[in-house]
């Protein structure tokens, strides 16, 4: 499609260029930069770096807005607006503060005992709840809990969004990477249980004893703080139980129809639109209330991220470095190997999602080339593997990530970019290595 529409800005540029796929990548190099650098605040470069994308028509305008693959994920956006809003009704029960206080006299202050505590809640639910989902009523607890006992919040929300990420990649609805995979592949919700849900629990438990080494000099145990805890009656933090209740009763629907994804046929999105219109309807809690906790600028960053990433695919970059990787070698197992490490990298600077949406079709084709059918599903889950973890590998690559960035500045304790980043790096390489242990182990070595 000729680009010429967008203006002389745009003169001369085609998705088929030369020119169009280097100046995406240069841009894409730039904005990561910047990102990481933390120079210029996170909203302004991605807004930035999307509209010289699309003036130089790397993004042709129309396809902002409606391309499912090289635009906006309004799927992302509609399923975090009304989680945002469900976690802002909730919040006015007083239940994050009860749990919080709960957490605490569990853990009876430890520090690695909570961190293992709230891990093991997130990882638990993320497979059955998504993990973005997970994320947003887990961390308004966590942050609770850790003023309640005046420790440093940052390293637990950082453990948590690492946690979700790979507790998420145990069933088909518990990371949004999945959900495209198995609509391609044609793998049911007892397919991931079976062939994921093993090697997520081996991990999740590694992670949690990595931990001990990672956040270790965020394990400061305050006495004081830990008997005033004990202390506490946990149900006095509780506003208004009527209001408990009810919005208890709609979240357990919520989790029901986000479970049911495959017999409902209701997108995550429309299911969040709809528990949270459902929500504000039970609840009669003032729209000034519940719209205070929503994440704007979050929002904004992903409209602007999608537009970025879809530049490198509209321009066909990721399409063609992965290509260029199927076709290097016949050897399934290199295959395997190339889908497992290569994801797990390039996901890490891409948001997994549009990311896994790109690279599918490419997997099927490799996919359709063998012969033997249990081979063709052992590359689908070891691209699902690397996928799902590479939500890991920085700070921008899943968007549990970006929500706990953003909750985390939004409550005063900001999370810089490689200060997440440096224990998202380090979890990557171990799991995706393990898991590609696993990957030869059950379906090459024997």
């Amino acid at each position: 499609m000729p680009c010429g529409r967008h203006g002389d800005w745009s003169a001369g540029w085609s998705p088929v260029s030369g020119l169009a796929p280097v100046a995406a990548i240069l841009i894409f190099v730039v904005a990561f930069v910047l990102l990481a650098t933390e120079k210029v605040h996170r909203v302004a470069v991605v807004l930035g770096a999307a509209a010289v994308m699309t003036v130089l028509g790397l993004v042709p305008g129309e396809e902002v807005f409606y391309s499912r693959h090289a635009g906006i994920d309004w799927d992302v956006i509609f399923l975090l607006l009304g989680m945002m809003i469900i976690v802002g009704v909730v919040k006015q029960t007083g239940v994050f503060e009860y749990l919080a206080i709960r957490a605490a006299q569990h853990s009876r202050g430890r520090p690695y005992r909570l961190l293992v505590y709230l891990m093991a809640i997130t990882a638990v639910a993320s497979p059955f709840v998504d993990n973005v989902t997970t994320i947003m009523l887990v961390a308004p607890v966590t942050i609770a809990v850790c003023r309640r006992l005046e420790i440093p919040a940052a390293p637990y929300l950082i453990a948590e969004a690492l946690a979700a990420n790979i507790g998420g990649a145990a069933t088909l609805v518990g990371d949004p990477p999945n959900i495209i995979i198995a609509s391609r592949a044609g793998l049911t919700y007892n397919d991931f249980l079976i062939h994921m849900t093993p090697i997520v629990a081996i991990l999740f438990v590694l992670f949690a004893l990595m931990a001990r080494i990672l956040f270790r000099r965020a394990f400061v145990y305050r006495p004081d703080r830990a008997a005033a805890v004990m202390a506490l009656d946990a149900r006095a933090a509780i506003q208004d139980r009527g209001l408990l209740i009810r919005c208890m009763i709609v979240l357990g629907l919520i989790t029901v129809a986000f479970t049911a994804h495959t017999v409902l046929h209701l997108a995550p999105s429309i299911v969040a639109l709809l528990g949270a219109g459902l929500m504000v309807l039970v609840s009669g809690v003032q729209p000034s209330q519940y719209l205070a906790e929503v994440e704007w600028g979050t929002l904004v960053f992903f409209t602007g991220l999608f537009v970025l990433v879809g530049g490198l695919v509209h321009t066909d970059v990721i399409r063609n470095i992965g290509q260029w990787a199927s076709g290097i070698t016949d050897n399934h197992f290199l295959i395997a190997t190339g889908l497992i490490y290569g994801s797990a990298i390039l996901g890490a600077f891409f948001d997994n999602i549009p990311y896994a949406a790109t690279m599918a079709p490419i997997v099927e084709d490799v996919v359709a080339t063998v012969p033997d059918p249990s081979t063709g599903q052992a590359l689908w889950w070891a691209f699902a593997l690397g996928a799902d973890l590479s939500g890991n590998g920085t700070a921008i690559a899943a968007s549990a990530n970006v929500i706990v960035l953003g909750m985390a500045a939004r409550h005063g304790e900001p999370i810089s970019f490689w200060q997440f980043t440096r224990y998202g790096i380090i979890t990557t390489l171990v799991t995706t290595t393990i898991s590609w242990l696993y990957i030869w182990l059950r379906y090459f070595a024997f």
